[in-house]
């Protein structure tokens, strides 16, 4: 294992690079090739063609070939996951009424929310289609099972949404950190991280699960990502993190940052905060929002959720080896385990 440890952070790169690669000519070959391209089809290609990291695949295909599956057995549920995820980010980004996505502007901006809905619904229906293929490599026993875990998954995507969407529907003031980390778990963790390793595992040896630690570990990973990325989105660098600067609070979305600072704030300026998150994103003044800015600042929210993030990574350390330590070395098992410490080091 030594050996691959001393190259981790450019191997997860290099693997991410590779899988992602193949994740995305497996992806294209499933798009429909037919009309009307104009206010579909071709609309369809938009986001996956702007590239992004492809974490999601690569850890299925990690964690399959670590086990001993070959890289074919996993192509079909990887392209599920990278589609979906295209998918909820056509979504997204039209309910969080961004205006950026991946360094463009987002395809609603481009053409419309009734155009970009109907792109993002489609998306959600085809990425269901790989799955069915499961059965050529799968057999249908294992491809039935992994199709009701999609499924599960798809719905526990939806309730974090909603919890999400509620919380700024409603205005509520004290989402705490448990409530935050429920709706990660469900939003984000669900298919990012904790599906990935899930179907992984069972491509590989046919198990209906892996094993707790490897889900724990799963589910780590993926709230170090969504905390990291919360903070990015007020302290990143803009032009590597491809999404509008402060875009978080633009939209009024309770973070680990907001549930820090309401924690902290005098009633004041908690009275602020509140109304601010609560404003609609069009009413939210540049000066509002340097002072919003500037009271994150005051209690080191930044800090504090960069501090949790690498406390969540030092738990996920602990479970990957619980979880996945028995497993022979190889290059996927150190992609999986050098994730942890890439998640953190994103700027």
């Amino acid at each position: 294992m030594a050996g691959y440890a001393l190259k981790t952070p450019t191997l997860v790169k290099e693997v991410m690079e590779e899988y992602g690669s193949i994740a995305q000519k497996a992806l294209m070959s499933f798009l429909p090739d037919r009309e009307p391209r104009r206010y579909l089809y071709d609309l369809i290609r938009d986001y996956p063609q702007r590239g992004g990291r492809a974490m999601r695949p690569a850890i299925c295909m990690a964690t399959a070939r670590a086990h001993g599956a070959p890289l074919e057995r996993t192509l079909n549920t990887a392209t599920f996951i990278e589609l979906l995820h295209n998918a909820l980010l056509v979504i997204d980004d039209i309910q969080d009424e961004s205006d950026e996505r991946r360094k463009k502007p987002t395809l609603h901006r481009l053409h419309g929310v009734p155009v970009a809905l109907n792109v993002g619904s489609t998306m959600t229906t085809l990425s269901l289609v790989p799955l069915l293929q499961n059965v050529d490599s799968c057999g249908p026993f294992l491809s039935l099972r992994l199709f009701q875990r999609a499924i599960e998954v798809a719905q526990q995507c939806a309730e974090g949404q909603s919890l999400e969407l509620g919380w700024r529907l409603d205005n509520l003031l004290e989402v705490t950190e448990a409530d935050y980390l429920n709706m990660v778990l469900r939003k984000t963790c669900s298919y990012s991280t904790v599906f990935p390793i899930r179907a992984g595992v069972m491509i590989a040896t046919g198990a209906p699960d892996g094993s707790d630690a490897a889900l724990r570990y799963g589910f780590l990973l993926g709230a170090a990502f969504q905390i990291q990325d919360d903070v990015l989105n007020i302290a990143g660098d803009h032009a590597q993190y491809g999404k509008e600067h402060a875009g978080d609070l633009l939209e009024g979305k309770r973070t680990l940052l907001t549930c820090r600072l309401m924690s902290c704030a005098t009633p004041d300026e908690k009275t602020f905060a509140h109304r601010f998150l609560g404003t609609p994103r069009a009413g939210k003044s540049a000066r509002d929002l340097e002072r919003m800015l500037g009271l994150i600042e005051k209690y080191d929210c930044v800090e504090y959720a960069r501090r949790y993030a690498q406390g969540l990574v030092g738990a996920a350390l602990h479970d990957f080896d619980a979880g996945f330590e028995h497993l022979p070395a190889s290059r996927d098992k150190e992609f999986l385990r050098g994730l942890s410490t890439w998640i953190i080091e994103q700027t």
